[in-house]
This record gives structure tokens, C-alpha cells and sequence, in this order.
């Protein structure tokens, strides 16, 4: 009998879900830890799962024949501004779903010398946006796109939002949008900024929005469904003009996820960190997929030190990658000691060219300055096919959706590829 068929209720709880997949709440709990499998969350704090979602786990078996791939589209007249650019990832994803840049901003000069050594065609600057002035392309664009800096709504910085300088470029964002008057505006941010400060934070931004003549909707994007082979969740923002005769619609989550076996298969041989005498002799005694508690007792306590003692699951650290699961999500640096990337197999972080695949950059993108520069620049970026997976919704909702996307034969006909917010 099929699996939503014996379920009774619309949502059931974790020993529930263990029983009907046929593994332990513990792996469960796991499964959701690493995004894959999707709950909601209960009226007590407790995980919840979906008739829907059981039914997809349970028929899904394993993604090792999903390939990893950069995915493309046909070209449309669209036209973008991108601010916050970063090293191109949004970009790039972007210009895959058939939409063309008109304009790049970002104030890191590394970040621009990527984007020029990749596509010296594209109009790429290294400024601060509180020297810009954009009333050149009024009416004249139709995206308007940003990341603006998250670290002040990030739930590992002081969260302090909009009191934090960082916080406040937000409003540079608003100001510049007021010039270009866009059809569509995408905002990009950490899942933090969803309840930072209550949601007063988000309220803000969104009132600011409206302030400025758009209908708003966002939503938690979750990139290891969205042909990433990475857990990593970003809140987009949407803001169609009012004025537009359109609805605002989001990428619908795939059936799949990839796995870090396939987004690493073949992958070219990089720069990358290296562990010091004493790490190196730690890591290798983590088996795959493992991290700190799997250490002998003396050596937990040693390794941790002051952090042993302290709440939380603490399970970035010491942590080796698993090959049959997507990464955990990738920071700015794969060394650091709260948020281990070690390679599944070899005992090394992961190397460059590692973390660009991951983030579903092509093997031909280079990424200029230092090694630290470049894991940097990575780390920071929205993942390429995200991007991709966000430029056809904005292609949908501005009317030009692209028929002929280029995706693997796996994914449902484009006409099922959204939802209506």
C-alpha cells in the first residue's frame, strides 16, 4: 500500500516517519540536520513531516545517478542589475536562465577581478554603492538584484541589524532602487534575517519595499533541492512593481538531491589549506561522514578544550564530508574549527576547485587574488544554479519564462517547475 496511504494525519512525528521508512528517529533527526528530509516545525518546538514528504524519502532511494551539472536556458530580453555581486554566483546563474547583465557592483576588488577575468564582456565595477547613482537606467531595467551584507542578520554574528553599519546598506539598496524604478527586485539574505529581532528586521525591509511601490513575498530557499549538492538555506525576497500584471512565483523544490560523490567526480586539482602536524593526526582518526565524538574520550576533551563543555551539538567541528550526502554548507574557509570541511576520503579541508564545484561554479571560472581570497569569495557567493533556479522564476513572473531549460531528464515539465507565493 502506498506509504501516504496509511498515514492519517497531514503531518506525523519523527518516530512515526522512523517507522514508516523503516530507520531509527536518530536517523531521522540526522536526515533533517542535513536537509534531506523536510519538516515543519510544531506548536512545542517538534519536527513534523508531511504525508507528501514521507512518500518522496521513501520512493527516492538514492541520488548517485543524479549528475552534477551547470544548468542553462535560452537567451530572453531581459535586462539586470546586480548589486552586492560578489564573485558572479548570482550572476552567473542568472545569465544561465537566459537574463543579461547590464551592470555589476561589488566593493571587493577581488571579487570584480574574477568577474573581469571571466566575462571581460560584462559590465563589472569595484565601488561602494553609497558612491552610486543609477538614475541613467531609469525605467530602462528589469531586474534589480542584491545580496546585500547579511553578516549583521546572521544567527552566528551579534545579530545587531539595522543598529550595525553593515545593516544599514540595506537602505543603500532601497535608495538605488528608487532611481532604476525595476520591474522585478530580488533580495538575497541568510535565513537569520527571517526572525531576526522578532521579524522586525524583515518587517522593515519589507514595509520599505512596499514604501517604494512593490509587492512583496519571500521565502527560505533551500539550495540542496535546487540542483546544489550542498545544504545551504538563503532567503529570497521578491518585489514586483505594482504597476506590473503579474504574480510572484518561486522555484518549486525537486524530488532529488545530489551527492557529493557526483559533484566531485573528475573535478580538476586545485591550491587548497593544509592541516597543521597536530590537526592532521586528529582528522584522521574521524571516519566518514563523522566528527569530534567519534575521537577516543582524552582526545574529545583535548581537542575541544574549553568548548566540551558548552550547549549545542557542536557538529561542525572535527567534521569529515560523507559521499552519498551533499556537503554541509560551505563557509570561508574549510579549516576553521567550528565549521570543519574535510574531504570524505583523503585528510585534507577541501581544496578550491572543490568548493566552486560545490557551489556549482563551472570548472572554467577562475578565481583571482590569494588562496584565502578565493575560498573567501566562494564561500561567500549564491550557488550558480540557485541563481539559475532563481532566474527562471523572475523570467516567469516578468512573462518570458524558457521553455527549453536545459535540466536533467528527472525534473517534471517546466510548467510544474513553480509555485504561486
Amino acid at each position: 500500500m502506498h506509504l501516504a496511504k496509511v498515514i492519517k494525519s497531514d503531518l506525523v512525528t519523527v518516530h512515526v516517519a522512523a517507522e514508516l521508512l523503516k530507520v531509527s528517529p536518530d536517523t531521522i533527526r540526522r536526515w533533517h540536520k542535513k536537509g534531506l528530509i523536510k519538516a515543519t516545525i510544531g506548536a512545542h518546538g517538534e519536527r513534523l513531516f508531511s504525508r507528501d514528504e514521507i512518500s518522496r524519502v521513501a520512493k527516492k532511494g538514492t541520488s548517485s545517478d543524479i549528475p552534477w551539472a551547470v544548468l542553462n536556458a535560452s537567451r530572453s530580453k531581459l535586462t539586470s542589475i546586480e548589486l552586492f555581486c560578489g564573485a558572479g554566483g548570482l550572476a552567473l546563474g542568472m545569465h544561465n536562465a537566459g537574463i543579461n547583465s547590464q551592470l555589476l557592483v561589488d566593493f571587493d576588488k577581488d571579487s570584480i577581478k574574477t568577474i573581469n577575468k571571466n566575462r571581460p564582456d560584462w559590465n563589472a565595477v569595484c565601488e561602494s554603492v553609497l558612491n552610486m547613482d543609477l538614475k541613467q537606467y531609469v525605467n530602462n531595467i528589469d531586474i534589480m538584484a542584491g545580496g546585500f551584507p547579511c553578516q549583521a542578520f546572521s544567527y552566528a554574528g551579534k545579530g545587531l541589524g539595522f543598529t550595525d553599519t553593515r545593516g544599514t546598506l540595506f537602505y543603500e539598496f532601497a535608495r538605488l532602487i528608487s532611481q532604476v524604478r525595476p520591474k522585478l527586485v530580488i533580495g538575497e539574505n541568510v535565513k537569520g534575517l527571517l526572525n531576526h529581532d522578532n521579524g522586525r528586521t524583515l518587517s522593515v525591509i519589507v514595509e520599505e519595499l512596499k514604501g517604494l511601490g512593490y509587492k512583496v513575498a519571500y521565502k527560505v530557499m533551500r539550495a540542496q533541492f535546487l540542483d546544489v549538492p550542498q545544504k545551504r538555506e538563503r532567503l529570497i525576497i521578491f518585489g514586483l512593481r505594482s504597476d506590473i500584471d503579474s504574480q510572484i512565483f518561486f522555484p518549486v523544490e525537486k524530488d532529488y538531491t545530489i551527492t557529493l560523490r557526483a559533484a566531485l567526480k573528475k573535478v580538476p586539482k586545485s591550491d587548497g589549506q593544509k592541516y597543521s602536524e597536530s590537526k592532521q593526526k586528529i582528522m584522521e582518526l574521524i571516519p566518514e561522514g563523522g566528527y569530534w565524538r567519534d575521537l577516543p574520550a582524552d582526545l574529545q576533551r583535548e581537542f575541544m578544550g574549553g568548548s566540551f563543555h558548552l550547549g549545542g551539538g557542536k557538529t561542525g567541528m572535527a567534521r569529515r564530508l560523507s559521499w552519498s550526502e551533499p556537503s554541509l554548507t560551505l563557509t570561508c574557509n574549510p579549516a576553521q574549527k567550528q565549521t570543519e570541511r574535510c574531504h570524505p576520503k583523503e585528510t585534507r579541508p577541501l581544496t578550491v576547485r572543490e568548493y566552486a564545484r560545490i557551489q556549482t561554479f563551472p570548472d572554467d571560472w577562475e578565481f583571482m587574488g590569494s588562496t584565502s581570497s578565493q575560498y573567501k569569495q566562494i564561500g561567500n557567493a549564491v550557488p550558480v544554479n540557485l541563481g539559475y533556479h532563481i532566474g527562471l522564476a523572475a523570467r516567469k513572473i516578468l512573462g518570458t519564462p524558457a521553455r527549453n531549460a536545459d535540466q536533467p531528464s528527472v525534473l517534471k515539465k517546466y510548467e510544474e517547475e513553480f509555485t504561486l507565493f
